[in-house]
């Protein structure tokens, strides 16, 4: 009978260069993955399924110029478009946040009287008492796009008067901009304020 040898197999140590070569082979694997594969897979994605989004959701003028995106809200100077909500950091994506100031701050309630004393001289037939909240607060990320429908509809009076269209057609165009609830349930309603100036800017006068 021939017996065989229990005895443990004798294993020839792992030399330190066999150990390096692996662990910069695995790497160079994971960087062709990670690094190449997958962004290019990703990104020829998104492209063919959500192209818009992609490119950052930017919209265009009646000239095919592009004019901003319909993520980051802007700030428009005339009085003669609706006004977007107050940003600290002047809508710059960049620098995204808030100062996140306490309601006694110096700072955040002169910015808030700077702001009625703004709404008061160019607003002089809608009182400070009908003035929606959103219009005189800044976002968190001082980059909201959306005001809300009431926000957008107390203009209505100042932007009827400098452009002469009728405040029928112009609640009508807010109206129709005024974006419901996501999935119906949550969220506010909200009015896109960069679609409603486009809007705007191609309604002709009464």
């Amino acid at each position: 009978m021939q017996i065989v040898n229990s005895g443990a197999i004798e294993q020839k140590p792992v030399s330190k260069g066999s150990y390096i070569f692996s662990v910069i082979r695995l790497s160079l694997v994971f960087v062709v993955l990670c690094g190449i594969i997958y962004p290019l897979a990703s990104t020829a994605l998104a492209q063919v399924l959500m192209p818009s989004q992609a490119n950052g959701s930017l919209l265009k003028n009646g000239e095919g110029q592009v004019i901003g995106s319909e993520l980051i809200g802007q700030n428009f100077k005339n009085p003669a478009l609706f006004q977007g909500r107050v940003s600290s950091i002047e809508y710059k994506a960049e620098a995204s946040g808030s100062n996140n100031y306490g309601p006694s701050n110096p700072d955040l309630l002169e910015r808030t009287s700077n702001t009625i004393a703004e709404w008061k001289a160019n607003n002089p037939d809608v009182p400070v008492s009908e003035l929606p909240i959103d219009l005189v607060t800044n976002s968190g990320s001082g980059l909201d796009p959306h005001i809300s429908p009431a926000a957008a509809t107390v203009q209505i009076p100042r932007i009827s008067n400098l452009t002469g269209i009728s405040a029928d057609k112009l609640e009508a165009l807010v109206a129709k901009y005024t974006e419901g609830r996501d999935l119906g349930v949550f969220g506010e309603e909200r009015v896109n304020v960069l679609k409603l100036n486009l809007a705007l800017m191609e309604t002709p006068a009464n």
